[in-house]
C-alpha cells in the first residue's frame, strides 16, 4: 500500500469539535418533551409536542450513552446555540485552510436543505462517492487522489422497515426539496417508481437505494423520505451501524455516512458486481476507493478491518465468491485480508 498522507492532528481536532458541536445543536433542537419508545427489542428517542388538542412526535434517533447525555443537558446546549454556530463557522474555515475537501455551492446547498427537512435523521445515510469524501475527516486522511473523490451524483439509502417504523416524515416533504433544486424525477421502467432524480440545469443525480433482502431488486418505498428507492442485494450489509459525519460547507452539515470498515468491504463487493455489466467503467473507481480505505483502515483500524471482512465472508457463497473474485484482482487489498 502506498503510503498515506495525514491531516494535521489540529485539523482532525477541529474536525472532531464541528462533528461533535452538529451532534449538539440537533439533540438541543426539541420543542417538547423528550420520549423513549421502544419497537421490536430496540429503543428510540421522541421529542413530544403539543400542537393545539393534537399530540405529535419527531424522531430524535435511537438511544445511546451519547444521545442520552445530550438530551440530559438540552436546555444548555439550546441556550449556547449562537455561539457555536459562531464556533463551527470558524472551524469550517480552519479546515479549509487545512485542505479538507469542500463542496461546491449547489451540493452544500442541497445537502444542507436535506438535513434540514430531517433525511438523515429519519435513516437516510450518504453513500457512494460523497460516502468515501467524508472519510477524510472520520479518518484525519489527506486526499490526494481526486478522480477518486469526484463525482455528480448524490445517493441515499434506507432501509424500507425502519423508515416505516418511525412514524415520523421529512418536512418540508423530499420531492419538494427537490424540486426547490430544480430536481425532476427520471422516467423508469416500472411506474410511478421513480428512485432518481436529475437537476434540470446541471448533470447532478440524485438517486435513493434501500436493502433488498429478496431474490428480486424491484422498487420500494421510503415512508419517512416519502420517496420510492432501488433495492439492492449487499446494501444490509453496508448501511447498518451508520455513523454521523460533518460535512464542509458554511457552518458545516450534519449527516450520516456507513462505518468506514464497511464501505471498503462493500466497495470490493460491488466492484465484482459491476465488472462485465452495463456500468463496468466505475468498477475500477469501485477498487480504486476499497483499497484506498483498506490501507488507511490496516493501519489505524485493523480489527474493525477484519471483522468487516470476516461478516461479510460469513453471509453466504454468493457473498463470498464476489470478494474471491475482487481479491484476486486486487493485489493492495489480498496483501491485507488475505486470499
Amino acid at each position: 500500500m502506498p503510503v498515506l498522507q495525514r491531516h494535521s492532528a489540529t485539523a482532525h481536532a477541529a474536525y472532531q469539535s464541528l462533528l461533535r458541536s452538529l451532534q449538539d445543536d440537533a439533540a438541543s433542537d426539541l420543542r417538547g418533551t423528550p420520549t423513549r419508545v421502544v419497537r421490536n427489542g430496540r429503543t428510540y428517542w421522541y421529542d413530544s409536542y403539543r400542537i393545539g388538542s393534537s399530540v405529535r412526535k419527531r424522531y430524535i434517533g435511537e438511544d445511546s450513552d451519547a444521545l442520552r447525555g445530550r438530551i440530559e443537558r438540552f436546555q444548555v446546549l439550546k441556550e449556547n446555540r449562537t455561539a457555536r454556530q459562531s464556533e463551527r463557522t470558524r472551524l469550517v474555515r480552519l479546515l479549509r485552510a487545512e485542505g479538507f475537501l469542500s463542496l461546491d455551492a449547489g451540493t452544500g446547498s442541497l445537502l444542507a436543505a436535506m438535513a434540514k427537512a430531517g433525511v438523515f435523521r429519519l435513516g437516510g445515510t450518504i453513500v457512494g462517492t460523497h460516502a468515501f469524501r467524508l472519510y477524510e475527516g472520520e479518518l484525519g486522511l489527506r486526499y490526494r487522489f481526486d478522480q477518486l473523490a469526484q463525482t455528480d451524483d448524490i445517493d441515499i439509502a434506507a432501509f424500507e422497515k425502519l423508515s416505516l417504523a418511525l412514524e415520523d416524515a421529512a418536512s418540508p416533504p423530499l420531492t419538494e426539496v427537490l424540486a426547490d433544486f430544480d430536481f425532476s424525477p427520471v422516467a423508469a421502467m416500472e411506474p410511478h417508481r421513480v428512485w432518481r432524480w436529475a437537476q434540470g440545469r446541471g448533470n447532478q443525480l440524485v438517486e435513493f437505494l434501500t436493502a433488498s433482502f429478496d431474490a428480486d431488486e424491484g422498487r420500494r418505498h421510503l415512508a419517512a423520505l416519502g420517496v420510492d428507492a432501488q433495492a439492492l442485494h449487499h446494501l444490509n450489509y453496508l448501511i447498518a451501524e451508520p455513523i454521523p459525519a460533518a460535512v464542509i460547507y458554511r457552518s458545516g452539515v450534519l449527516v450520516q455516512i456507513p462505518r468506514p470498515e464497511r464501505f471498503a468491504i462493500h466497495k470490493l463487493i460491488v466492484s465484482e458486481r459491476r465488472r462485465g455489466g452495463p456500468e463496468a467503467s466505475k468498477a475500477r473507481k469501485d477498487l480504486l476507493q476499497a483499497e484506498f480505505l483498506i490501507g488507511a483502515l490496516s493501519e489505524d483500524r485493523p480489527g474493525e478491518l477484519r471483522e468487516a471482512f470476516d461478516d461479510a465472508m460469513s453471509r453466504g457463497p454468493r457473498w463470498r465468491q464476489r470478494l474471491d473474485g475482487a481479491l484476486r484482482r486486487s493485489d493492495k487489498a489480498r496483501a491485507v485480508l488475505g486470499a
